[in-house]
């Protein structure tokens, strides 16, 4: 059961207060709203499916997993996988971080602090379920809500690709999860080959 305490939704008002500020938008059920904000609340709403016991600091680790990601942008960094990946770990403990700050605020203890930005920075990705559930949950929002419109963009080879590593960091039941979403004719298609369906 969900934690109703004053703390909790004080920090998830703050988080995204600051996800608000994303200048990117999209359009959603016909009305506009900042990018990183609809991201934050398909975390929450795809947490809710994945692990609908999540502990406290879980649910706010997910809604903070992207805090302020647009204020780093991937163009800052080399245009190859180490490039990448020091822009992901970075981007991590930036978060992290902020997040921690956040919610001593508005008076979590430094455990519950440092409990949350471990699992945003995914710590033990693997060993640890609620971890696992939180890279399950990113997974499963890219592929809900990003992955048709990514893959009109780039070839079939390198969608390919993204694929297969997104399944393999992904649990039993994300798997099952990920075959319950509505994809595009093409876009389905694309996941069929990358899984050897087809």
């Amino acid at each position: 059961m969900l934690d109703t305490d004053t703390r909790f939704t004080r920090a998830i008002a703050r988080l995204d207060a600051l996800h608000a500020e994303d200048p990117r938008t999209v359009r959603v059920e016909g009305e506009t709203l900042p990018y990183e904000l609809h991201y934050a609340r398909c975390m929450s709403a795809w947490l809710d499916r994945v692990l609908p016991e999540a502990s406290e600091a879980l649910r706010l680790a997910v809604r903070a997993q992207h805090l302020q990601r647009w204020q780093v942008p991937r163009d800052d960094y080399p245009r190859d996988r180490p490039g990448y990946l020091t822009w992901r770990r970075d981007l991590g403990r930036r978060q992290a971080e902020m997040a921690a700050g956040i919610l001593k605020a508005v008076g979590y203890d430094a455990a519950t602090g440092e409990r949350v930005a471990s699992l945003i920075r995914k710590e033990g990705l693997r060993r640890d379920p609620e971890t696992q559930a939180l890279e399950d949950t990113a997974c499963l929002v890219f592929l809900d809500n990003e992955f048709a419109a990514f893959a009109a963009r780039h070839d079939d080879d390198k969608i390919l690709r993204i694929l297969r590593k997104t399944w393999a960091k992904m649990s039993p039941r994300g798997h099952e999860l990920a075959m319950t979403i509505d994809l595009p004719e093409a876009a389905r298609a694309l996941v069929q080959r990358a899984l050897g369906a087809a």
